[in-house]
Protein backbone atom coordinates (compact mmCIF):
# COMPACT_ATOMS: atom_id res chain seq x y z
CA UNK A 1 0.00 0.00 0.00
CA UNK A 2 2.86 2.42 0.61
CA UNK A 3 4.81 1.88 -2.56
CA UNK A 4 1.77 2.09 -4.33
CA UNK A 5 0.91 5.63 -2.29
CA UNK A 6 4.29 6.91 -3.58
CA UNK A 7 3.93 5.71 -6.79
CA UNK A 8 0.79 7.72 -6.63
CA UNK A 9 2.79 10.49 -5.86
CA UNK A 10 5.30 10.63 -8.24
CA UNK A 11 3.34 10.21 -11.22
CA UNK A 12 1.33 13.18 -9.74
CA UNK A 13 4.45 15.13 -9.74
CA UNK A 14 5.25 14.24 -13.49
CA UNK A 15 1.56 15.08 -14.54
CA UNK A 16 2.06 18.89 -12.96
CA UNK A 17 5.53 18.88 -14.29
CA UNK A 18 3.83 18.33 -18.06
CA UNK A 19 0.97 20.60 -17.35
CA UNK A 20 3.02 23.27 -16.21
CA UNK A 21 3.39 26.90 -18.10
CA UNK A 22 1.71 25.07 -20.88
CA UNK A 23 0.27 27.78 -23.28
CA UNK A 24 4.19 29.29 -22.71
CA UNK A 25 5.91 25.81 -23.49
CA UNK A 26 3.27 25.59 -26.83
CA UNK A 27 4.27 29.46 -27.86
CA UNK A 28 8.17 27.96 -27.42
CA UNK A 29 7.20 25.39 -29.51
CA UNK A 30 5.75 27.65 -32.27
CA UNK A 31 8.66 29.61 -32.14
CA UNK A 32 11.11 27.07 -32.44
CA UNK A 33 9.48 25.16 -35.37
CA UNK A 34 9.43 28.27 -37.06
CA UNK A 35 12.95 28.86 -36.79
CA UNK A 36 13.73 25.56 -37.85
CA UNK A 37 11.38 25.93 -40.84
CA UNK A 38 12.42 29.18 -42.57
CA UNK A 39 16.38 28.06 -41.77
CA UNK A 40 15.37 24.88 -44.00
CA UNK A 41 13.67 26.78 -46.71
CA UNK A 42 16.45 29.65 -46.80
CA UNK A 43 19.41 27.85 -46.60
CA UNK A 44 19.32 24.34 -46.79
CA UNK A 45 16.57 23.39 -49.72
CA UNK A 46 17.46 25.99 -51.90
CA UNK A 47 21.30 24.63 -51.40
CA UNK A 48 20.73 20.67 -51.26
CA UNK A 49 22.22 20.53 -48.18
CA UNK A 50 20.77 17.37 -46.99
CA UNK A 51 21.79 17.23 -42.97
CA UNK A 52 19.69 14.30 -42.42
CA UNK A 53 15.60 13.71 -40.85
CA UNK A 54 12.23 14.15 -42.66
CA UNK A 55 13.71 17.41 -43.95
CA UNK A 56 16.30 16.14 -45.25
CA UNK A 57 14.42 13.61 -47.05
CA UNK A 58 12.19 15.65 -48.86
CA UNK A 59 15.06 17.45 -50.30
CA UNK A 60 16.36 14.45 -52.36
CA UNK A 61 12.58 13.65 -53.24
CA UNK A 62 11.86 16.84 -54.40
CA UNK A 63 14.79 16.94 -56.87
CA UNK A 64 14.02 13.79 -58.05
CA UNK A 65 10.40 13.42 -58.51
CA UNK A 66 9.44 16.77 -57.65
CA UNK A 67 7.45 16.10 -54.87
CA UNK A 68 6.20 18.66 -52.32
CA UNK A 69 8.71 19.24 -49.90
CA UNK A 70 6.35 19.99 -46.60
CA UNK A 71 3.60 17.64 -47.58
CA UNK A 72 5.59 14.71 -47.46
CA UNK A 73 7.30 15.57 -43.94
CA UNK A 74 3.75 16.12 -42.91
CA UNK A 75 2.76 13.03 -44.22
CA UNK A 76 5.23 10.41 -43.14
CA UNK A 77 5.87 12.20 -39.43
CA UNK A 78 1.64 11.22 -39.00
CA UNK A 79 2.60 8.13 -40.63
CA UNK A 80 5.51 7.90 -37.73
CA UNK A 81 3.01 9.17 -35.05
CA UNK A 82 0.82 6.14 -36.00
CA UNK A 83 4.00 3.54 -35.57
CA UNK A 84 5.51 5.45 -32.69
CA UNK A 85 2.11 4.66 -30.59
CA UNK A 86 2.35 0.88 -31.21
CA UNK A 87 6.21 0.64 -30.47
CA UNK A 88 7.14 3.03 -28.08
CA UNK A 89 3.53 3.97 -26.44
CA UNK A 90 1.73 6.94 -25.95
CA UNK A 91 4.04 8.79 -23.21
CA UNK A 92 6.73 9.03 -25.49
CA UNK A 93 4.58 9.38 -28.61
CA UNK A 94 2.61 12.60 -27.04
CA UNK A 95 5.35 14.59 -26.96
CA UNK A 96 5.86 14.74 -31.04
CA UNK A 97 2.52 14.93 -31.75
CA UNK A 98 2.36 18.83 -31.97
CA UNK A 99 5.61 19.32 -33.63
CA UNK A 100 4.80 16.92 -36.24
CA UNK A 101 2.30 18.98 -37.64
CA UNK A 102 3.26 22.45 -36.23
CA UNK A 103 6.92 22.14 -38.25
CA UNK A 104 5.80 21.32 -42.02
CA UNK A 105 2.95 23.64 -41.99
CA UNK A 106 5.78 26.28 -41.27
CA UNK A 107 7.81 24.86 -44.36
CA UNK A 108 4.70 25.39 -46.76
CA UNK A 109 3.72 29.37 -44.92
CA UNK A 110 7.26 30.40 -45.03
CA UNK A 111 8.23 28.69 -48.12
CA UNK A 112 7.23 31.67 -50.08
CA UNK A 113 8.69 34.18 -48.37
CA UNK A 114 12.09 32.78 -48.07
CA UNK A 115 12.19 32.20 -51.86
CA UNK A 116 12.30 36.10 -52.67
CA UNK A 117 15.33 36.66 -50.35
CA UNK A 118 18.48 36.58 -52.38
CA UNK A 119 21.51 36.71 -50.15
CA UNK A 120 23.91 37.30 -53.28
CA UNK A 121 26.95 35.71 -52.40
CA UNK A 122 28.33 32.96 -53.39
CA UNK A 123 29.92 31.93 -50.14
CA UNK A 124 27.67 28.59 -49.35
CA UNK A 125 29.36 27.51 -46.18
CA UNK A 126 28.34 31.13 -44.46
CA UNK A 127 25.12 30.74 -45.43
CA UNK A 128 24.79 27.07 -44.06
CA UNK A 129 26.55 27.97 -41.17
CA UNK A 130 24.39 30.57 -40.28
CA UNK A 131 21.29 28.14 -41.24
CA UNK A 132 22.86 26.00 -38.96
CA UNK A 133 23.27 28.33 -36.05
CA UNK A 134 19.08 29.08 -36.41
CA UNK A 135 17.68 25.52 -36.21
CA UNK A 136 20.57 24.76 -33.57
CA UNK A 137 18.37 27.38 -31.35
CA UNK A 138 14.88 26.61 -32.78
CA UNK A 139 15.72 23.11 -32.11
CA UNK A 140 17.17 23.91 -28.76
CA UNK A 141 13.81 25.77 -27.67
CA UNK A 142 11.53 22.65 -28.69
CA UNK A 143 13.55 20.47 -26.47
CA UNK A 144 13.84 22.31 -23.60
CA UNK A 145 9.89 23.13 -23.94
CA UNK A 146 9.67 19.66 -23.78
CA UNK A 147 8.78 18.75 -27.63
CA UNK A 148 10.13 17.52 -30.15
CA UNK A 149 9.16 17.30 -33.97
CA UNK A 150 8.96 13.77 -34.29
CA UNK A 151 10.39 12.38 -37.60
CA UNK A 152 13.17 10.77 -37.53
CA UNK A 153 13.44 11.59 -33.48
CA UNK A 154 11.02 8.69 -33.22
CA UNK A 155 12.38 6.22 -36.09
CA UNK A 156 15.73 6.48 -33.50
CA UNK A 157 13.94 5.93 -30.07
CA UNK A 158 12.65 2.99 -31.80
CA UNK A 159 16.18 1.76 -33.56
CA UNK A 160 17.77 2.54 -30.08
CA UNK A 161 15.16 0.21 -28.61
CA UNK A 162 14.91 -2.77 -30.94
CA UNK A 163 18.53 -1.96 -31.88
CA UNK A 164 19.75 -2.16 -28.52
CA UNK A 165 21.68 0.79 -28.72
CA UNK A 166 22.03 4.37 -27.60
CA UNK A 167 20.23 7.14 -29.38
CA UNK A 168 23.14 9.04 -30.04
CA UNK A 169 24.23 6.23 -32.62
CA UNK A 170 21.35 5.58 -33.26
CA UNK A 171 20.91 9.33 -34.86
CA UNK A 172 24.25 8.83 -35.99
CA UNK A 173 22.95 5.56 -37.95
CA UNK A 174 19.79 6.91 -39.29
CA UNK A 175 21.33 10.84 -40.28
CA UNK A 176 24.36 9.02 -41.90
CA UNK A 177 21.94 6.72 -43.91
CA UNK A 178 20.63 9.82 -44.87
CA UNK A 179 23.25 12.15 -45.66
CA UNK A 180 25.26 9.36 -47.59
CA UNK A 181 22.25 8.07 -49.59
CA UNK A 182 21.60 11.53 -50.67
CA UNK A 183 24.48 11.42 -53.22
CA UNK A 184 23.51 8.19 -55.00
CA UNK A 185 19.74 9.74 -55.35
CA UNK A 186 20.97 13.21 -56.56
CA UNK A 187 23.10 13.92 -59.78
CA UNK A 188 26.27 15.80 -59.57
CA UNK A 189 23.46 18.55 -60.59
CA UNK A 190 22.10 18.81 -57.99
CA UNK A 191 24.84 16.98 -55.58
CA UNK A 192 28.28 16.69 -55.11
CA UNK A 193 31.02 15.43 -51.87
CA UNK A 194 31.02 19.30 -51.11
CA UNK A 195 27.34 18.26 -50.10
CA UNK A 196 28.19 15.87 -47.71
CA UNK A 197 30.88 17.65 -45.83
CA UNK A 198 28.58 20.98 -45.47
CA UNK A 199 25.98 18.59 -44.01
CA UNK A 200 28.29 17.08 -41.31
CA UNK A 201 29.31 20.82 -40.49
CA UNK A 202 25.62 21.29 -40.40
CA UNK A 203 24.90 18.53 -37.91
CA UNK A 204 27.78 19.04 -35.70
CA UNK A 205 26.16 22.96 -35.19
CA UNK A 206 23.01 22.22 -34.67
CA UNK A 207 23.92 19.54 -32.14
CA UNK A 208 26.10 22.12 -30.49
CA UNK A 209 24.07 24.82 -30.25
CA UNK A 210 21.02 22.93 -29.17
CA UNK A 211 22.84 21.67 -25.82
CA UNK A 212 23.67 25.46 -25.46
CA UNK A 213 19.85 26.41 -25.59
CA UNK A 214 19.54 23.68 -23.31
CA UNK A 215 21.68 23.98 -20.56
CA UNK A 216 22.50 27.41 -21.04
CA UNK A 217 26.22 28.71 -21.37
CA UNK A 218 28.33 27.41 -18.00
CA UNK A 219 28.53 30.29 -15.80
CA UNK A 220 29.95 28.39 -13.17
CA UNK A 221 32.51 25.81 -12.79
CA UNK A 222 32.46 22.51 -10.06
CA UNK A 223 35.49 21.62 -8.29
CA UNK A 224 35.82 18.16 -5.94
CA UNK A 225 39.04 18.94 -4.00
CA UNK A 226 41.37 15.85 -2.56
CA UNK A 227 43.95 17.37 -0.20
CA UNK A 228 45.59 16.74 2.72
CA UNK A 229 45.26 20.27 3.64
CA UNK A 230 41.33 20.12 3.75
CA UNK A 231 40.72 23.02 6.47
CA UNK A 232 43.46 25.66 5.00
CA UNK A 233 41.48 24.93 1.07
CA UNK A 234 38.10 25.46 3.09
CA UNK A 235 39.43 28.49 4.44
CA UNK A 236 40.73 29.77 1.25
CA UNK A 237 37.58 29.09 -0.88
CA UNK A 238 35.07 30.79 1.89
CA UNK A 239 37.16 33.67 3.05
CA UNK A 240 39.09 34.54 -0.46
CA UNK A 241 36.48 33.51 -3.04
CA UNK A 242 33.19 33.81 -0.93
CA UNK A 243 31.82 30.60 -1.64
CA UNK A 244 30.35 27.88 0.08
CA UNK A 245 31.77 24.56 0.61
CA UNK A 246 30.49 21.33 1.16
CA UNK A 247 32.59 18.16 2.62
CA UNK A 248 31.56 14.54 1.13
CA UNK A 249 32.98 11.32 2.54
CA UNK A 250 34.60 9.61 0.02
CA UNK A 251 37.30 6.28 -0.27
CA UNK A 252 40.10 5.47 -2.68
CA UNK A 253 39.31 2.65 -4.71
CA UNK A 254 42.59 1.25 -4.42
CA UNK A 255 43.65 1.88 -1.10
CA UNK A 256 40.85 1.78 0.79
CA UNK A 257 41.44 4.58 3.00
CA UNK A 258 38.94 7.02 3.77
CA UNK A 259 39.08 10.93 2.68
CA UNK A 260 37.51 14.00 2.95
CA UNK A 261 35.79 15.05 -0.76
CA UNK A 262 35.49 18.80 -0.39
CA UNK A 263 33.22 20.20 -3.32
CA UNK A 264 32.16 24.03 -4.33
CA UNK A 265 31.00 25.99 -7.19
CA UNK A 266 33.03 28.78 -8.61
CA UNK A 267 32.18 31.44 -10.60
CA UNK A 268 33.92 31.26 -14.18
CA UNK A 269 35.47 34.27 -13.60
CA UNK A 270 37.26 33.10 -10.42
CA UNK A 271 38.37 29.84 -11.61
CA UNK A 272 42.30 31.26 -11.82
CA UNK A 273 41.97 32.10 -8.31
CA UNK A 274 40.37 28.87 -7.04
CA UNK A 275 43.24 26.77 -9.12
CA UNK A 276 46.07 28.37 -8.36
CA UNK A 277 45.09 29.08 -4.61
CA UNK A 278 44.70 25.34 -3.99
CA UNK A 279 47.63 24.54 -5.81
CA UNK A 280 49.51 26.97 -3.76
CA UNK A 281 48.51 25.60 -0.57
CA UNK A 282 49.25 21.93 -1.71
CA UNK A 283 50.50 21.23 -4.57
CA UNK A 284 49.80 17.63 -4.64
CA UNK A 285 45.94 17.83 -4.05
CA UNK A 286 43.84 16.29 -6.63
CA UNK A 287 41.04 17.98 -7.86
CA UNK A 288 38.33 17.61 -10.96
CA UNK A 289 37.03 20.40 -12.91
CA UNK A 290 33.59 20.49 -14.18
CA UNK A 291 31.01 22.51 -15.82
CA UNK A 292 27.76 23.95 -13.37
CA UNK A 293 25.00 24.95 -15.55
CA UNK A 294 22.10 25.85 -13.23
CA UNK A 295 22.51 26.28 -9.36
CA UNK A 296 19.90 25.93 -7.15
CA UNK A 297 19.44 26.62 -3.51
CA UNK A 298 21.66 27.74 -0.91
CA UNK A 299 23.74 26.95 1.92
CA UNK A 300 21.48 25.98 5.32
CA UNK A 301 22.87 27.08 8.66
CA UNK A 302 21.44 26.27 12.08
CA UNK A 303 20.28 29.49 14.26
Amino acid sequence: MFLKKRKEYVDEIFKKIQNKNLIYRYFSLLLGCSLMAFAFDLFFAPNNVVYGGLSGISIVLNRTFNMDKSMFVLVASLILLFVSYFTLGWEKTKGSIAGSIIFPIMMSILDPIASVIDFNTDNILLVIVFGALITGFGSGINFKSGFSTGGTDIINQIVAKYGKMSIGKAMLLTDGIIVLGAGFFLSDRYYAFENVMYAIIVLYIISLIADKVILGISQCKAFYIVTEHETDVKKYIMNHLSSGVTVLDGRGGYTGDHQKVIMCIIPTKDYFLAKEGILSIDPKAFFLVTDAYEVSGGVRRNA
